[in-house]
Formats: C-alpha cells, sequence, structure tokens
C-alpha cells in the first residue's frame, strides 16, 4: 500500500476546511487547477470518494469526514517530528507544543509565548493553530501538550485553567433597527437570518446556541453557515442576518456597515481555558500552567481596562 504524500493531506485538509476550491488553493498558495489534481491524485491512491463536488459546491463524503480527521493528525505528527529535530539542533532541551485556538484573543497568544521558565531556560514553544474541539483532542490523544481552546465542556480526560471570559457577539447591519441596543438577547434576533459557526469549528457553541433557542422556542427564518469571519461578514450583508461570533472574530469585521454587539448577561459566556492531559504528570508542563495562570490572568485584567470594543 502506498502512503500519500504530506502535500496530498494538506490538500484534503484546507479543502475540507474551507470547501472551496479557490479559499483551499490560496491558503495553499497553489494554483486552483493544482489543488484539483491533488484530490484527483490521493483519491485515487486510497481508492475513496473523499468529496462530492461540482462547479458550485464541495460537500465531505462520510469517508471523506474520518479520512481527514485522521490526516489532521498525521501531518501534524510529520511538523512536530521536523520541529522537535531543529529546535534540538539549535540547542534546545525541551519543547512545549502548545495549541491555539483560530478565535483565541491574540492577546492572550502573545503573553503565553512570553513566559520563560527559569527551571527551563532554553525551553522552546511551538504553536499549532487549529479549531477548539479539534485542539483538546489533540492535547487528550498526547500529540500536543497543552492548547488554548475557546468553549470547550469539561471531559475526564482533560484539566483546564481558566484565563479569560467574554460574552457572544452578534454582527448585524448599523441600519438594523436594533443596532442601537446595548445588548441583545436571542429574542431580539426572531426575525433576522442566523448566521452561525459551521459545526466543524467548534460544535459546543452551535449546540449552545440552537438548545437556548429551542428552549425559548424561537426559530429563525433561515439559518446560514460560516468558516471565516470574513464569510460571516458577508453574509450579514447579503441576508441582512445576526452572525453569532466570538469576540475575537468580532473585533475582525466590525466596520462602516456593520455593528457588533454583546449578548446579554442572561446568557452564557465562553470561557476561554488553557486545556491539559489530566494524567500529565510532567513538571515542564505544571510548571509552565503555574506561571501561565499568573501571567494570562494578569494579563487579561489589563487588558480588559485598557481597552474596549469598537463598534
Amino acid at each position: 500500500m502506498v502512503l500519500p504524500e504530506i502535500r496530498l493531506l494538506q490538500a484534503a485538509i484546507a479543502l475540507a476546511e474551507e470547501l472551496n476550491f479557490s479559499r483551499a488553493a490560496a491558503r495553499l498558495r497553489i494554483e486552483q487547477s493544482t489543488l484539483s489534481k491533488r484530490i484527483v491524485e490521493l483519491e485515487s491512491q486510497i481508492d475513496l470518494r473523499l468529496f462530492v463536488r461540482n462547479h458550485q459546491t464541495v460537500e465531505l463524503t462520510e469517508a471523506g469526514r474520518h479520512f481527514v480527521e485522521d490526516a489532521r493528525r498525521a501531518v501534524l505528527y510529520a511538523e512536530r517530528a521536523v520541529a522537535d529535530a531543529r529546535a534540538a539542533m539549535r540547542g534546545a532541551d525541551e519543547v512545549l507544543h502548545i495549541g491555539r485556538s483560530v478565535y483565541a484573543d491574540p492577546y492572550l497568544v502573545t503573553t503565553l509565548q512570553s513566559i520563560r521558565l527559569s527551571l527551563f531556560p532554553d525551553l522552546k514553544i511551538k504553536l499549532w493553530s487549529n479549531f477548539s474541539h479539534e485542539l483538546a483532542r489533540m492535547v487528550a490523544t498526547g500529540n500536543l501538550d497543552l492548547a488554548l481552546v475557546v468553549a470547550i465542556p469539561d471531559t475526564s480526560s482533560l484539566s483546564f485553567l481558566s484565563v479569560a471570559e467574554s460574552p457572544g457577539y452578534i454582527a448585524l447591519l448599523k441600519s438594523d433597527a436594533i443596532a442601537g441596543s446595548v445588548e441583545l438577547r436571542l429574542e431580539d434576533l426572531r426575525a433576522h437570518e442566523w448566521i452561525l459557526p459551521a459545526p466543524h469549528i467548534n460544535p459546543y457553541i452551535t449546540e449552545m446556541i440552537q438548545a437556548e433557542a429551542s428552549a425559548k422556542h424561537i426559530i429563525a427564518p433561515d439559518t446560514h453557515t460560516f468558516t471565516t469571519a470574513e464569510e460571516a461578514s458577508a453574509l450579514v450583508l447579503a441576508h441582512k442576518g445576526a452572525a453569532f461570533l466570538t469576540r475575537e472574530a468580532a473585533w475582525r469585521i466590525s466596520s462602516n456597515e456593520i455593528a457588533v454587539r454583546p449578548l446579554s448577561k442572561e446568557h452564557p459566556k465562553l470561557v476561554t481555558r488553557l486545556a491539559m492531559r489530566a494524567d500529565d504528570k510532567k513538571r515542564l508542563t505544571s510548571e509552565f500552567v503555574r506561571a501561565a495562570g499568573r501571567k494570562l490572568v494578569k494579563a487579561q485584567s489589563a487588558q480588559q481596562r485598557s481597552t474596549a470594543l469598537a463598534c
């Protein structure tokens, strides 16, 4: 059996996450025709149909969904092997592999990178970016040492250090009648089309919103899903809808046309936490988490006092 090359796995991962050949090709910095050839080559090598595609849409097959989940881990292992070897060549005694959610506050990520440990003066921190639920799984399976994740439920396989919390945010047109509200409730959005994070981004957030809406007997006229904040912005403009976002994503798309407002205090907060394996007894990990606990909480408090969301 011939194992697929890393470039083919990366092509499948990008296309699975973007579900669009043009965006996936741009992300990989290759031509769209090259991406198409790599997908065809991969499917031919493994004799499986991973994607159903036509000129307008791309969808993952069930086999494709399972394949991509494992492909992500395979690529991570390969990249981690290279990173560890390079770190060793540069003289680093220890390497910590830390995941960061694509929707984590960049300020918290920068703070993590600034941590120094006196017991491990040559420590190197290697960051890996992914969606929160995937990062949590990677920590649980030992692919990552730690991860900064947003809105992940408790699990017996992981321990968590809470470092920040924020309400969910709604993005809508500034011309919308409710855009002048200081904060919003789900009840205010009954007449709007809802724009939700795609389940593969963070199924917990999507399920939490849908469960709360169901309990309050709120049914949106229509729903759409997005992968990136920029996609959410385009959908708001196209459908005059209401997009559900994290605070960091809201920062990115606030504009002259789009207002962002927090959900009211009655709604659950989105908590950012540092996740580690519950059975991890390594001194390096425990020392880093203790240092992170001191520095992240202090840094987040300082940032909240000095910044406010632009509306």
